[in-house]
């Protein structure tokens, strides 16, 4: 399996951030890579303020862009995540995935919105616009079940091993991890996911942006299921390559069997239905 990780930050037009996007994949991207991935709001100023002015419903302009760019290259397209609005007014920050025919296989609300208040630090609240979602969501593919979440969720042990526990042997994770969570937690956060849930786990991260009032760190990354990072950019823009078996993870959970060995008997983990 052949990813491309495309780490970069959006402009203020939604459509010149999906050119940007575009002719990133079709210069420097191969025609035979399997999967693409894009960052958190790809195609969004990462503000509070932006989100509802950016926002439609599934289906809308960057919907229809994301899934024409995979059916014409043929391959799978995480597209990062986008504000998306619903019937009720509400605003999700949703991550959609589509088959090399372009049809959505794969729809992800972040379920945990992120609003901080570090001393001296980053402040952020995203409640204030978005609604959370609530579903774990894997889907499938020929190399195998893959799940899909976006950036705070890597913080929720619960989240990962659930989706392993539903069989996902890697997830996609468009991110925008800023510059006090990143230094100390970026990798952190993707190693541990990784190595308890013996899962690859690809982070695809907007690239830093000195005059954004929201300073991205950058850093996408690529974890094996050993815990091991195999790729990691810097916070300029650019694309990760790996080549990676989902078969991996088999192995390694046979030799090291972690999911098997959970107590069920004394505790569960369960979503509610």
């Amino acid at each position: 399996m052949k990813t491309a990780q495309i780490q970069m930050s959006p402009s203020s037009d939604k459509l010149r951030s999906f050119a940007e996007a575009r002719a990133i994949i079709e210069e420097k991207v191969p025609a035979d890579t399997d999967f693409i991935a894009l960052p958190e709001m790809f195609c969004c100023p990462y503000r509070v303020d932006a989100f509802a002015r950016y926002a439609e419903a599934e289906g809308g302009t960057m919907w229809q862009l994301c899934s024409e760019l995979a059916k014409k290259r043929r391959c799978y397209l995480s597209a990062g995540s986008m504000p998306e609005s619903d019937e009720n007014g509400q605003i999700y920050n949703t991550a959609y995935v589509f088959d090399r025919g372009g049809r959505q296989i794969a729809k992800h609300r972040k379920m945990h919105l992120f609003d901080i208040q570090i001393k001296n630090g980053q402040h952020f609240k995203e409640s204030e616009t978005l609604t959370a979602g609530n579903k774990i969501t894997v889907f499938d593919t020929e190399f195998g079940r893959i799940g899909l979440c976006v950036c705070f969720d890597i913080r929720f042990p619960e989240v990962f091993r659930l989706m392993a526990l539903e069989g996902a042997r890697m997830v996609f994770v468009p991110a925008s991890f800023n510059m006090t969570t990143g230094p100390a937690h970026w990798e952190l956060s993707f190693r541990s996911q990784a190595v308890f849930n013996q899962m690859f786990i690809a982070g695809t991260a907007a690239s830093q942006d000195d005059d954004s009032s929201y300073r991205a760190y950058g850093h996408t990354l690529m974890v094996d299921p050993w815990g091991r990072v195999t790729g990691q950019l810097d916070e300029e823009p650019g694309v990760l390559f790996s080549e990676i078996d989902l078969a991996l993870a088999d192995k390694i959970r046979t030799q090291l069997p972690l999911l098997e060995n959970r107590r069920a008997d004394i505790y569960e983990l369960k979503t509610i239905k």
